[in-house]
């Protein structure tokens, strides 16, 4: 990982762990059961790479940019995805667990969510319009004036949302997800 430049390079059982990595560029890369946790990777790009089995807990992505990024089956605990660059910002998410992570203020649109624990989670003021929370675990999830246009929450659950609060126009909700947007008026529903 020392070279500036990586480009359609597969890192494998990487242990990198509680350093910082700063200006790298990894274009199309994979990284397979790799250990960034407690890692900073400040002002770095990550374009079309995947994340399989890798453990990012703690991670922290200061002005790095996240450009077409999936992670499938990691550990991505308490990742701020707030600090990412804005710019071309977009991952996806499948088996994931992102217990109190941040994607505060993210542009966020069409992301897909599968399979994921995201207990805890904040997206305030964030927009998810068109995002899909498939077979998703949204416990104590924070939305708050986030953007909800058209977002699929028919097998998430656990979401509490309030919709007066955020936009939630032609999102989609089970029946067994009604209870979730009205939370805010402790009403017995049975």
């Amino acid at each position: 990982m020392d070279d500036v430049l990586h480009d359609s390079k597969i890192f494998e059982n990487l242990v990198h762990t509680d350093k910082i990595t700063r200006g790298r560029e990894f274009q199309s890369c994979a990284f397979k059961k790799c250990d960034f946790s407690n890692t900073a990777f400040p002002n770095t790009k990550f374009l079309d790479c995947t994340f399989d089995g890798c453990n990012l807990s703690m991670m922290k992505f200061d002005g790095s940019t996240l450009s077409n990024a999936l992670f499938n089956n990691c550990k991505v605990l308490g990742v701020n995805f707030s600090d990412c660059s804005n710019f071309l910002f977009s991952a996806k998410f499948t088996h994931c667990i992102l217990d109190y992570a941040s994607f505060m203020g993210k542009k966020m649109m069409n992301t897909n969510f599968i399979e994921s624990s995201m207990k805890d989670v904040t997206f305030d003021q964030a927009n998810l319009s068109g995002a899909v929370f498939d077979r998703t675990d949204l416990s104590n999830a924070i939305f708050n004036k986030t953007n909800l246009t058209a977002a699929n929450f028919v097998t998430a659950y656990n979401y509490i949302i309030d919709p007066e609060n955020n936009v939630i126009k032609r999102a989609s909700f089970s029946e067994q997800g009604l209870a979730g947007l009205l939370a805010k008026y402790a009403i017995n529903i049975v």
